[in-house]
């Protein structure tokens, strides 16, 4: 049995490994259709698919094994939706008919430097030493395996927009991170419908052909395997890594595509990739094995998530005074408790750090 501590990192990597093989499958069906209502249907794909696997969920199952979304909360997720859903593809949309193809390749890997950037200023997530030098190698990696000569000398407004989309994705990545801790497949099969939905809106309204049914059938299926799925298990991990740990294991993506490009098309990967392969295994290790521990405070606060027993962090009495083992829901109290153990910020450590 996989360590508990292992999940997350496990999860941020196949989630990695899904969305990286959406871009040779994209790149089969490409000549077929449109890419603005491919992009629609990837996203709609992925909302339609884990909406049925949460109906399934909501029918045939009786126990609860995770904490359905508050009121309170759909503010984050509507933001998430409208950031990284609407504003940033409308915004890459707009930039890219202004920006080369190699200089956008590069700076669209911005996304996991972001996504740490916002999460340490906007949102106080802890990040040490160990995670910026991953960070800043993991995005070397990305930035060798993309790179192409003089891919920076047309970077103008265009590529000011795509670093803006960047943000968004960025900002879609943290204010997900806030409500992780609740029903992922809620999460995604609202995110994949809102975001699909706008994006089918969006190819309608600039003229673009309707792709055939078979094209639309492989696409939608796509979508919720690479996308769907993938995003499911990135909610999972950022529920036990936070958002910087998680976007930077996340951006090895790019790496897993060139790798089933081999696999599924016979695409041979240029000296680039063979460039950028140590750099992105470093910066991975170095992640994976982050051992971070100090004496640290849990504030009494009453909350709902899925959680295990036995486990130190949750060991409430039950309303029924029996003793359960395994994983549920249900809105618990936690006591003051102070202890020190390696952790990440998960969402049972996501406490306030000195500086240095």
């Amino acid at each position: 049995m996989v360590d508990s501590r292992w999940k997350p990192v496990l999860y941020a990597l196949l989630a990695a490994l899904l969305f990286g093989a959406s871009t040779p499958l994209a790149k089969m069906l490409l000549g077929t259709a449109d890419s603005v209502f491919l992009a629609g249907l990837f996203y709609l794909g992925s909302g339609i698919g884990v909406g049925i696997l949460l109906l399934q969920q909501k029918v045939f199952k009786r126990d609860h094994r995770e904490a359905p979304l508050l009121r309170q909360e759909v503010p984050w997720l509507a933001g998430a939706v409208l950031a990284g859903g609407v504003a940033a593809p409308i915004l890459l949309l707009l930039s890219l008919r202004h920006t080369p193809a190699a200089s956008a390749a590069l700076l669209l890997n911005f996304e996991g430097v972001a996504t740490t950037l916002i999460a340490v200023l906007a949102f106080h997530e802890a990040v040490g030493k160990r995670t910026w030098l991953a960070m800043v190698l993991v995005t070397l990696a990305c930035l060798v395996l993309s790179w192409q000569g003089n891919a920076l000398q047309s970077v103008s407004w265009g590529g000011l927009g795509i670093l803006g989309a960047c943000i968004l994705w960025g900002l879609d990545n943290n204010l997900t991170r806030n409500i992780s801790a609740k029903d992922p497949l809620a999460i995604v099969a609202i995110k994949g419908l809102g975001a699909g939905t706008f994006s089918l809106l969006l190819a309608l309204v600039l003229g673009r052909p309707f792709p055939g049914w078979g094209v639309t059938a492989q696409a939608l299926l796509i979508g919720f395997v690479c996308y769907g799925i993938s995003i499911v298990l990135y909610v999972l991990a950022l529920r036990g890594l936070g958002s910087a740990r998680t976007g930077t294991l996340y951006a090895a993506a790019p790496f897993m595509g060139v790798v089933l490009s081999l696999v599924l098309l016979r695409e041979k990967p240029n000296w680039l990739f063979f460039a950028g392969l140590p750099l992105m295994l470093l910066g991975t290790l170095l992640m994976s094995l982050e051992n971070h521990h100090h004496v640290h405070t849990h504030e009494a606060c009453s909350h709902e998530h899925a959680h295990t027993h036995p486990d130190p962090h949750h060991e409430h009495l039950h309303a029924d005074g029996t003793v359960f083992v395994g994983t549920h829901s249900h809105p618990h109290q936690h006591e003051s408790l102070t202890h020190d153990h390696a952790h990440t910020p998960d969402i049972s450590h996501r406490h306030s750090h000195f500086p240095g």
